[in-house]
């Protein structure tokens, strides 16, 4: 099954290349801002739903204009969002844009524990003849000559959401001043990697480590073969 991951992330790429799975890389941008008094559950179920639907979307303006992977009649599309949340389960860890910012945020993270969330998607998607009708017939036959083009359509789709504590230590003024300089917490959820410096901190995890890293890896796997069995007789 040809599978896409919609996704930028350099570290979901490299979980899924260890699973030895055959996939092409796929970057959508959409809006992120969270609803007001939206559950973060809620937040990024909607966020992976809304990057499988951008990503049909982005497949489909691709065959109408070129015409591609003629011969693949269904494909996979994963998507995923991962965030921190706070003990209260209510306060999103955030991407810091700033020093100040993150140290905020590791104060409260400091000598507690907090929470890692992923929410996947596996959306099948599969191939079928699109035809527009045009009431002007002097354009008529050219019309559907070009606009007569497989287009991509949402068959079936599955969620999980899963969840991981993480512990940190207790953090020194010092500890966080030379982390943010190090230059590795500035495009993570929570601000710190833990496949990186941001390991030192962490005293224990319970639960998944690669949901921490950014995908949950072997619930992932699940999903893709749940619906890859699936879709032998959900495509038509």
């Amino acid at each position: 099954m040809d599978i896409i991951l919609a996704s930028g992330s350099p570290r979901r790429r490299e979980l899924l290349s260890r699973a030895q799975l055959d996939f092409t890389v796929m970057s959508v941008d959409i809006d992120e801002t969270p609803h007001a008094n939206e559950s973060p559950k809620d937040y990024i179920e909607r966020m992976v739903a809304t990057k499988a639907a951008a990503a049909v979307q982005q497949l489909n303006a691709t065959s109408r204009e070129e015409n591609a992977d003629k011969d693949v009649e269904s494909r996979l599309v994963l998507t995923a969002d991962t965030i921190g949340v706070l003990a209260d389960g209510k306060t999103v860890l955030v991407k810091p844009t700033s020093r100040e910012q993150a140290y905020e945020m590791w104060q409260q993270m400091s000598d507690t524990v907090h929470e890692v969330w992923t929410a996947v998607q596996v959306t099948l998607i599969a191939r079928s003849a699109h035809l527009v009708r045009c009431d002007n017939a002097a354009v008529h036959a050219t019309a559907v000559h070009a606009l007569k083009q497989p287009v991509w359509q949402v068959v079936s789709q599955q969620q999980l959401t899963e969840r991981t504590a993480v512990t940190f230590i207790p953090l020194t003024a010092q500890m966080m001043r030379e982390y943010w300089d190090s230059g590795e917490p500035q495009d993570k959820a929570g601000g710190y990697g833990i496949q990186g410096l941001g390991a030192t901190w962490v005293s224990r995890i319970n639960g998944s480590y690669t949901n921490v890293v950014g995908l949950p890896l072997a619930q992932t796997l699940a999903l893709i073969n749940t619906v890859s069995q699936h879709s032998s007789a959900s495509v038509s």
